[in-house]
């Protein structure tokens, strides 16, 4: 008998991969957390029935989440991850040596206890000396702090559910007040292509944008999040995402990386046309 894992898209569109087992089916107090082993992607974990990562495409989204802000500010001391329960972003932070102290808030445990024992490739730098969990709703968490932050980095699921305060205007208004002055916040942004996500990611876009004076979109391939295109939002109080990248000093750090490099990420901010037209329309 074979058994597949299908997710909803939209009403009319669903996307299945052929599964070998289920490994883990499991609720915590916020949601249902399923890790499933298939033949294509490998292991792969999902909350509430979505796909939340895949062995086999992880390192896509985790590298642009972490190294297009660090490849404008190198500098960057200080950084806080709100979400990344299967601890793929702190991976990548781990990786910069100037890098002190990361705090990375997840308000549910159970997730990051399932990703130590299933996903080791990502969770691997959760024990670093230098990061701190904590577990409890990230948008209480950053109401505490100010100009306390180099890098803000969140790493959420959609908005609904658990995620769904971090996408309010209040907020990303706490994550402003929480950035030192030349400070960068990113944040998973949806994708453009379905309505019901181009709804949530011209919304959060305007609310950003309300916020912070320098706000730009990025964008990123990665085969199993719904359409493929997935968008990340940029937003700072000083850098900006092209003219203060600082391509020499990231490549002296001699990061070996599978999709990033200087050049993609001037390219990722070179937006198709129906994506600039939403994001000019979101108000």
């Amino acid at each position: 008998m074979e058994l597949w894992y299908t997710e909803e898209h939209t009403p009319t569109v669903r996307f299945s991969i052929k599964v070998k087992n289920q490994i883990v089916n499991i609720r915590s107090q916020f949601q249902q957390i399923s890790v499933f082993d298939s033949e294509e992607f490998g292991r792969f974990l999902t909350l509430d029935g979505l796909m939340m990562l895949t062995e086999r495409d992880e390192f896509i989204y985790h590298e642009m989440i972490v190294h297009v802000p660090m490849a404008v500010n190198p500098s960057a001391r200080r950084a806080l991850v709100i979400g990344g329960g299967d601890g793929g972003t702190v991976r990548e932070l781990a990786r910069y040596s100037g890098i002190e102290h990361i705090d990375m808030v997840d308000i549910d445990e159970m997730v990051v206890n399932v990703c130590r024992e299933h996903f080791p490739g990502t969770s691997c730098r959760l024990d670093d000396g230098r990061v701190h969990l904590h577990f409890e709703d990230g948008l209480r968490f950053v109401r505490r702090f100010e100009n306390a932050y180099d890098l803000i980095i969140v790493d959420s699921t959609d908005p609904f559910g658990p995620g769904e305060g971090l996408f309010t205007r209040e907020f990303y208004g706490n994550c402003f007040k929480a950035l030192s002055p030349d400070g960068i916040l990113v944040n998973q942004h949806e994708n453009p292509y379905y309505d019901s996500y181009s709804h949530a990611m011209r919304r959060a876009h305007r609310r950003i944008r309300e916020i912070f004076p320098i706000c730009r979109v990025y964008q990123a391939h990665i085969p199993t999040y719904p359409s493929g295109h997935w968008l990340f939002g940029f937003a700072s109080k000083k850098r900006d995402p092209l003219s203060d990248l600082d391509s020499a000093a990231w490549e002296s750090l001699k990061l070996t990386t599978r999709y990033y490099n200087s050049d993609l990420h001037s390219g990722s901010f070179m937006l198709p046309n129906y994506v600039i037209e939403q994001l000019e329309d979101a108000g």
